[in-house]
């Protein structure tokens, strides 16, 4: 390296430090000067405090990386200035925090959705804002220096932290109030945490399902349960939910379709679909629908365009890819291949009771506008992604309409098929595992908290149609509450497909017990 610019380390940290706070941290500060109810003096003081304790922390954990690590460091360090521009870029983009459900989607999205956010302005923001950084990290030349020195520097950054923490002392109960958005805005410590909490909580998860205890089938009647979970559907954008567009054009014409007002329980896919899988409520694992009613002698399918889901343990698992070799005249674009051959699949089935679960992705973000046939594109003019939907909202509603009108013909045309199957009793459900932003109060997307969702990302559509004489409804004004839970489907589904089991819930069953 050449010597000429060689700087100490402690100049080093100080610049790398400084960098940090400027680049990637203003969202983090814009949320504090925002949400304080400080006087403008008090206000001053913490935003002060914060920069300090954040220059202090960086520059303590540069001159480490530096001095432990060397070239190692300097190569961790670029990673870390490009890790941070893109989630500032995102952050700035798309409304989120780097929170653990965030870092979670992120593990669980596959490159196939992720490519949906690559963009030109993506790229130009990660080249000015993580690559020139992380080239100076790669490039200038650095005199490391004695132990002594990085005892003495590392010492004064955490006592200033410490002095800075002990002067705003009153501030512990706000910053508890915020911890989540505070957290998740704070670069680049709000991946990293989250990052160590996600795979630290995967390795405490239980190697196998808390099994549930036994069931039994109690008849031969031939039945078959479809339940379809959808992808970020929200309610406000369904007309059986009072939407002045016509976005259920076919379903809105079904007769004995069933429509109730429904919440999800988190606002990301992974969380969602185990709590429609689910009998209760539980951070734990317990044995899902699928894979209980398989292990009580149901004939179980899963079909799949999407991901997220918890363990599936039963024979038929087929992806978009699968079932595409299975149906070569389909096409896998979109989710019509889940639906393919489904009346053969189900009258080929050797056994009375048949539950087949088909795991959409048809109202998933960021581009709307090509998760439907072009056939249904009605709502136009339509924007190719949420980045360019920013731009104009209304293009971006268009696309994600077009969306639920594409889900209104599938299920129409499940339904019709399922009709038709005159020698079964049959059952279609819909439920999505959460909604959607589409920039209300500049959100767009998913996955927010729920203390700090807005109502359209958790407030989803659930529908229900059975064949005539199938099973008795509950009264809904006096049998139900006004609001179902995603658990309700566990449990109904165990009712229609006539599997005595304890861990059967009446009080969760949309259906009267026979």
């Amino acid at each position: 390296m050449n010597t000429k610019w060689r700087v100490s380390l402690r100049t080093f940290s100080c610049i790398v430090s400084i960098g940090t706070l400027l680049l990637y941290n203003i969202p983090f500060f814009q949320y504090v000067a925002g949400n304080s109810n400080e006087t403008t003096a008090g206000k001053t003081f913490l935003l002060v405090s914060l920069a300090v304790v954040m220059l202090a922390l960086n520059f303590m954990m540069t001159y480490l990386v530096m001095f432990l690590l060397r070239k190692a460091g300097r190569v961790l360090l670029a990673l870390l200035a490009l890790i941070n521009a893109t989630a500032v870029y995102f952050i700035i983009t798309y409304s989120v925090m780097m929170d653990a459900t965030t870092i979670g989607n992120v593990f669980n999205t596959r490159y196939s959705e992720a490519s949906g956010f690559f963009s030109w302005s993506l790229w130009l923001f990660i080249a000015v804002f993580g690559v020139l950084p992380a080239l100076y990290c790669l490039w200038q030349p650095v005199v490391i220096g004695k132990a002594k020195q990085m005892g003495i520097c590392c010492g004064s950054a955490l006592a200033m932290v410490l002095v800075a923490a002990a002067l705003n002392i009153n501030q512990t109960l706000w910053i508890s109030q915020h911890d989540t958005e505070l957290g998740g805005l704070l670069q680049p410590w709000s991946y990293i945490v989250n990052s160590v909490r996600l795979v630290s909580s995967r390795f405490d998860e239980q190697a196998e399902e808390i099994k549930l205890p036994d069931g039994k089938i109690r008849d031969r009647d031939k039945a078959v349960v479809v339940l379809v979970i959808g992808e970020s559907a929200r309610k406000a954008n369904f007309q059986l939910y009072g939407y002045k567009r016509e976005t259920n054009p076919l379903l809105s014409k079904q007769k004995d379709l069933k429509v109730y007002q429904a919440t999800s329980c988190a606002t990301y896919t992974t969380a969602g679909t185990k709590a429609i899988l689910e009998p209760k409520n539980s951070g734990d694992l317990y044995e899902l629908l699928p894979n209980y009613a398989y292990r009580t002698g149901v004939d179980v399918s899963w079909r799949t365009s999407n991901w997220g889901e918890p363990p599936i343990h039963i024979g038929e698992y087929l992806s978009d890819d699968d079932l595409c070799k299975l149906y070569p005249n389909e096409s896998n674009d979109y989710d019509g291949i889940l639906f393919a051959g489904l009346r053969q699949r189900i009258a080929s089935s050797t056994k009375d009771k048949v539950l087949v679960i088909l795991h959409t992705s048809t109202s998933h973000g960021p581009n709307y506008a090509s998760k439907y046939p072009k056939a249904f594109e009605v709502f136009k003019p339509v924007a190719r992604n949420v980045e360019e939907g920013e731009k104009n909202v209304a293009t971006l509603v268009n696309a994600y309409d077009n969306t639920i009108r594409y889900t209104d013909f599938l299920l129409d045309s499940l339904i019709n098929t399922l009709r038709g199957m005159t020698d079964w009793k049959s059952a279609m459900f819909f439920i999505s595992d959460h909604g959607e932003s589409l920039g209300e109060n500049g959100m767009f997307m998913h996955g927010l908290p729920m203390r700090l969702a807005p109502k359209v990302q958790y407030e989803i559509p659930f529908l229900v149609w059975t064949s005539e004489g199938f099973r008795q409804y509950k009264q809904t004004a006096t049998e139900l509450p006004a609001v179902l839970e995603q658990h309700y489907i566990f449990h109904s589904v165990l009712n229609l497909l006539s599997i005595d089991s304890p861990a059967y819930n009446k009080d969760f069953d949309i259906f009267m017990n026979e």
